[in-house]
């Protein structure tokens, strides 16, 4: 070896040597955890209570209940009596008249009666409220939970895609496949990434319509509980005694026909004609007295005005408000027993998911993936045990999400209303 050769390799080992002294850069912080930093999942009873607290509908369905309040403190009130000074040219020339209605037929009680009635019937409109609103927050959460689910699903497809297209490019290198499967795989994975590009949207539609039923932000990272915790459902008697029992919409119309029978006994009364005192003070009647007195008592003749059409119409109103509460029992019969069948039929389906079709799914999607890997099958049979696994896990996710549609149907049938 020459000079210049010796020369050269020992640049290269001093280059060496000084790039293995130099100091290395310290290593990037790792991310933290998602556990550490995401907000632990939300329960039912959590999302519940949030809505009742928060819920905007039920915040103006609260407020109701101060007006009715006030409503009550007017009927409380009584008539004010009228004071009229006149001076006139004729004898007495002045005159002080002091005059006061009296009601009668016990208005003022009819009137405090039926403005209770209302206040009563504000509360099972509130009842009725808190009702729809839980059905529609169950909804939204059990929603939520199920894109949750798809999405967790579609991306676990996503990565067996992945593995399958690289499994395929490993098997083209060695010239045991041909490029097609390279190209099926490629565009498996793509169609798996668009799929769970749609799903995440889904998943950020479910939230935001949640959050706005719990007063969240619409953009808040609200997770959910995505076990579906097994409910016991009621027989079919026991449902439909509970609905006729407390239903709020049943409630609703029971106080309106209170509040319509409070009516008709306020127009009954408004039939007696009310009295007026009155009493006056006269001062200078020169050649006769100086002071006098005189004293009346006038009453409205009920001659043009009787006030027997209000009756008929709070009467018609009663009639009225009775044959639509016998139309929403004989609805709410049909629906709890519906409701209830469809429970029990979307129970045993997502049981079966559960216990049974999924477990094999997943070893099903394993073994085939296994296969293909050892080049035991083609690309064309992974492909059709992903595509049955997909199909299989969706189906389990709409059993699920069609449970809890069920029982929140059966719920608002049975939602129980305000104490009587």
């Amino acid at each position: 070896m020459g000079a210049r050769g010796r020369i050269f390799i020992f640049v290269l080992l001093t280059a060496a040597a000084a790039t293995g002294a130099s100091p290395q850069e310290p290593p990037a912080p790792a991310p933290p955890a998602a556990s550490q930093t995401a907000e632990p999942p939300l329960s039912l009873d959590e999302a519940f209570a949030l809505a009742t607290a928060n819920n905007r509908t039920i915040t103006a369905a609260r407020l109701r209940r101060a007006i009715d309040q006030a409503g009550i403190d007017v009927a409380k009130e009584r008539p004010n009596p009228d004071l009229r000074y006149e001076q006139a040219k004729e004898t007495p020339h002045q005159s002080l008249t002091a005059s006061q209605p009296i009601e009668l037929g016990g208005k003022r009680g009819r009137r405090i009666a039926l403005a209770e009635a209302v206040m009563r019937t504000g509360e099972a409109e509130l009842a009725r409220t808190l009702a729809e609103v839980r059905a529609e927050v169950r909804r939204a959460y059990y929603g939520l939970a199920a894109t949750q689910t798809r999405l967790a699903i579609a991306l676990d497809l996503q990565g067996i895609a992945r593995r399958a297209r690289d499994v395929a490019s490993e098997r083209h290198e060695a010239g045991a496949v041909a490029r097609l499967e390279v190209v099926q795989a490629e565009l498996n994975l793509d169609e798996a990434e668009n799929e769970a590009t749609a799903v995440a949207g889904e998943r950020d539609a479910s939230r935001a319509e949640l959050n706005s039923l719990i007063g969240r932000d619409p953009r808040a990272p609200t997770q959910v509980v995505e076990d579906l915790a097994d409910v016991t459902l009621p027989a079919a008697e026991a449902a439909a005694a509970a609905a006729m029992a407390g239903n709020a919409e049943l409630a609703v119309l029971d106080r309106q026909t209170a509040e319509a029978v409070a009516r008709a006994a306020l127009a009954r009364a408004q039939q007696v004609p009310d009295p007026t005192l009155e009493g006056a003070v006269t001062h200078d009647a020169p050649g006769e007295f100086v002071w006098g007195w005189r004293y009346a008592v006038g009453v409205t003749v009920p001659i043009f005005t009787r006030h027997r059409a209000a009756v008929r119409v709070e009467e018609a109103t009663i009639a009225q408000l009775k044959a639509q509460r016998e139309a929403l029992v004989q609805r709410l019969e049909g629906a709890v027993g519906a409701a209830l069948v469809r429970a029990n039929t979307q129970r045993r389906q997502y049981l079966r998911y559960r216990e049974e079709i999924l477990p094999r799914s997943r070893e099903v999607e394993a073994m085939a993936e296994e296969s293909y890997r050892a080049g035991q099958t083609n690309l064309v049979a992974l492909l059709q045990a992903l595509r049955a696994a997909r199909e299989a896990r969706a189906k389990a996710v709409q059993a699920a999400y069609d449970y809890q549609v069920a029982l929140a149907e059966l719920q608002r049938a049975a939602a129980v209303g305000p104490p009587p």
